[in-house]
């Protein structure tokens, strides 16, 4: 389970380095993924925005691939999605 203060604590650090390598030492119990957030389907909302990235949960529970959830007690990390600039 992701509770929303770690949600958070995890949207603070990626503001001062969003990547995955940084997230994971910062969050060990977590798992982290990157992509452009054209990369997600837009079927799928954010758990949380912050300038720069869009974060979703993402759960490995089922097999072994990873898949986007909304559920925050299934989630066992975080996909962190670089926003498009659409200039």
């Amino acid at each position: 389970m992701i509770t929303p203060t770690t949600l958070a604590r995890v949207g603070e650090a990626a503001l001062l380095d969003g990547s995955a390598a940084a997230l994971r030492q910062r969050f060990p119990e977590l798992h982290f993924t990157e992509c452009s957030e054209d990369d997600v389907s837009p079927r799928y909302r954010p758990a949380f925005s912050i300038e720069g990235y869009e974060l979703f949960y993402i759960s490995g529970a089922t097999g072994h691939c990873l898949e986007i959830t909304n559920n925050a007690e299934a989630a066992t990390g975080i996909l962190i999605a670089s926003k498009v600039d659409d200039e």
